[in-house]
């Protein structure tokens, strides 16, 4: 899990020091040939989580060394083109201001690999531009000379899966770590001189309580992060989860999840947190800058198996298997497993049930069309006009894929 939006998580994620100012130009105008922020996709885990759909494969390092120089092959190919068959043929060039890595696991692999893969990302990319580069990391598979290697080559944000701080929770999650190691996780980041670490929640979880949930949060907040991402549990196919809701041995529990959700709210903004996405809470100038470049619809590259990307009128995937991934960049051929026309109706559609899960809102121009829908959900209380777009109220949060649907 991740703050993301899974490259798309995409998706799935804050800017660290830079200034509101300077992040409001992240985003490129429709009309820049310039590709601005890359995913990376690093599909290793020492430890296969129940609940988890993304692709992912169990470490082995036999592999490891092979597919990180598959992925730097990957990323030459795309920081060599002057024009992508993908890209309709318009001319594109990689020009970053956020990266991120995500998985997986990308802290499952050795510190060594880790410097090649980031060296290599330096030598190719012209990172002059790059304000955010965004690294998750799971408490096990942390120590303070990969903290210090990541600091070094220029990683300025990490994202933290610890997900609870509740033991029992921890292995019904299948996770590789405890709530000990997950704290000293964190401070070997900040020893490491990180002053942007974004960390992972879940609420939701069979047998969780309200209780158990104020603990990790007010847990959370002692600790002083950055950033924090809280996810609802849902239950996934393709996920041993999803076949133990199937046979009845969980259930989810809407109200439940509502006052979940209504209780995250209240302590992490009465903590100072700004509530800027349904899920992300940030301090003040620390909101994902990568994450708010997927729900501006703002072109992205993803890299590695799985990986998705979009640019102008196409969205590709990657191919999700990492084995066929590495052997097609080492016969020179094409990674891309699917590709999909995009039309303006679909790129407008998912800009509205994006935006709508955001702070700043819907423009209003984007719901022009529905105003009958617009009127009656002010009506309903669940949203409210400001500054030229639509925006859920603390009501509307609570029922926000809901509205959304509304309106694509």
């Amino acid at each position: 899990m991740s703050d993301s939006l899974n490259n798309n998580r995409a998706a799935v994620g804050d800017a660290g020091s830079v200034s509101h100012e300077k992040r409001g130009k992240l985003t490129a105008s429709p009309t820049d040939a310039r590709i601005r922020h890359v995913y990376v996709h690093i599909p290793f885990c020492a430890r296969i989580c129940p609940y988890c759909a993304f692709y992912k494969e169990l470490l082995d390092r036999s592999h490891t060394e092979r597919f990180c120089q598959a992925l730097l092959h990957e990323l030459q190919r795309h920081a060599l083109a002057t024009s992508s068959p993908s890209s309709g043929g318009q001319d594109r060039h990689l020009l970053p201001s956020t990266i991120y890595f995500g998985g997986g696991t990308p802290t499952a692999l050795t510190t060594g690999q880790l410097e090649f893969l980031l060296g290599g990302f330096r030598d190719q990319l012209d990172l002059s531009q790059l304000v955010e580069w965004t690294m998750e990391a799971n408490p096990g598979s942390v120590s303070a000379r990969k903290a210090a290697l990541l600091q070094r080559l220029g990683v300025t944000r990490i994202s933290l899966g610890i997900q609870s701080w509740d033991d029992d929770l921890l292995k019904l999650l299948g996770r590789e770590h405890n709530a000990e190691q997950a704290e000293e996780s964190f401070q070997i980041f900040r020893a490491a001189g990180f002053s942007n670490i974004n960390i992972d929640l879940m609420f939701g979880l069979p047998g969780q309580s309200i209780e158990q949930w104020r603990s990790t949060l007010e847990r959370t907040i002692a600790l002083m992060p950055e950033h924090v991402s809280t996810y609802c549990l849902t239950y996934e196919e393709d996920t041993e989860f999803f076949l133990r809701h199937a046979r009845g041995e969980f259930r989810q529990d809407s109200d439940a999840d509502a006052e979940f959700f209504e209780v995250t709210m209240s302590i992490l903004q009465d903590a100072g947190y700004e509530h800027y996405e349904i899920s992300n809470y940030a301090r003040t100038g620390f909101r994902s800058a990568h994450n708010r470049a997927y729900w501006s619809g703002a072109d992205y590259l993803g890299i590695g198996p799985s990986a998705f990307s979009t640019v102008g009128m196409k969205r590709w995937q990657n191919v999700p298997d990492f084995r066929q991934y590495a052997e097609k960049i080492s016969a020179g051929e094409s990674v891309i497993g699917s590709v999909e026309n995009l039309t303006p109706e679909m790129k407008r559609a998912e800009r509205i049930a994006l935006s709508l899960r955001t702070g700043d809102g819907a423009p209003a121009h984007l719901l022009k069309t529905f105003s009958e829908e617009t009127r009656e959900f002010i009506r309903l209380g669940l949203l409210q006009r400001v500054n030229g777009s639509f925006v859920l109220t603390r009501a509307g949060k609570a029922v926000a894929d809901s509205v959304a649907e509304a309106f694509v």
